[in-house]
């Protein structure tokens, strides 16, 4: 378990710190700032990752603490919306329609109402 935990930590620390890097330099190229460019692009880009690992994963039957390092490290320290998005696949390739439709619209309803009461209550 003290592997895991050392894997998990090690690639959400990387992620954590490609996630800065991506948005400082994207900040840098797009003035002013009219679109979350930096916040969609770590989003799509943490999205496809999270699905190429997991094939990977099961494709090469990568050890747990690869899988851990490169998933709930990486992408989870680079971005949780990768982590979101490969919920809703797994919804939908279980035919769970109604469910992922419900999960897509309160997460994302639930998440912008939750960084609006942060943002009050911080003030």
């Amino acid at each position: 378990m003290t592997k895991i935990l050392l894997c998990i930590f090690l690639g959400g620390g990387t992620g954590s710190v490609l996630r800065f890097c991506i948005q400082e330099m994207l900040h840098e190229w797009i003035v002013p700032y009219s679109f979350p460019w930096a916040t969609f692009t770590v989003n799509i880009l943490g999205s496809f990752l999270i699905g190429l690992f997991y094939a990977w994963s099961a494709r090469f039957n990568l050890a747990t603490e690869y899988r851990v390092l490169l998933t709930t490290g990486l992408c989870g320290g680079f971005t949780t919306f990768s982590t979101f998005s490969n919920d809703g696949v797994i919804l939908l390739k279980q035919g769970l329609y109604g469910l992922f439709f419900t999960y897509f619209i309160l997460s994302i309803v639930l998440g912008v109402l939750a960084a609006i009461a942060g943002g009050a209550i911080g003030k």
